[in-house]
């Protein structure tokens, strides 16, 4: 799995959750989990999620973390697996840099009522992809959310965040794959 934290900054619209954005934008073909920076400005027209859709209920925040991962099997309900698996690390880490009480419920993130993430996993013809958005900034957001600020992260320490997150999902999956070699079949 590559891993890439890049360093422009991407506004998040929803149409990053497209086939072959990482190699399309920056070259990477392959299974990848890319991290950026950025806003995050989704209307109802690019929502994925169609619980927010018939709530009509579009995403802002003005700086998020993001992550787009992409596999290479069109296994919708495996990527599922492995997004909740991301949301559960992202917690770990955020617990062990952070000290911050957060609590993860299926594939959201909050502290108390408060949310820090959003995340979806969908399927395209060729992959599955999966997005998920953790708010540095609270401002502003349409619904009550809490930041990484709020939570003690300081200017400059996103990107070291996100490694750490990247790191951790990519050896998660490289280890998944080992451990499917090391095992023989029963009758």
């Amino acid at each position: 799995m590559i891993e890439r934290f890049v360093t422009e900054i991407i506004t998040y619209d929803g149409s990053q959750l497209s086939s072959h954005w990482a190699y399309r934008n920056f070259g990477l073909q392959g299974d990848s989990i890319i991290s950026f920076r950025g806003p995050c400005s989704v209307g109802l027209s690019e929502l994925v999620d169609l619980e927010d859709f018939r709530k009509k209920a579009p995403i802002f925040s003005r700086d998020m973390l993001h992550f787009i991962i992409e596999h290479f099997d069109l296994d919708l309900e495996k990527t599922i697996i492995r997004q909740r698996l991301l949301m559960a690390i992202i917690k770990d880490i955020i617990q062990l840099n952070l000290d911050a009480g957060i609590s993860r419920k299926g594939d959201d993130l909050y502290l108390g009522n408060k949310k820090l993430s959003v995340s979806i996993a969908t399927l395209t013809p060729v992959s599955t992809i999966i997005h998920a958005g953790l708010n540095i900034s609270s401002r502003d957001t349409p619904v009550e959310t809490v930041g990484l600020e709020d939570l003690g992260l300081k200017d400059g320490e996103a990107s070291q965040l996100a490694s750490s997150i990247s790191g951790l999902y990519a050896r998660e999956s490289r280890e998944i794959k080992m451990a499917r070699c090391k095992v023989r079949g029963v009758r």
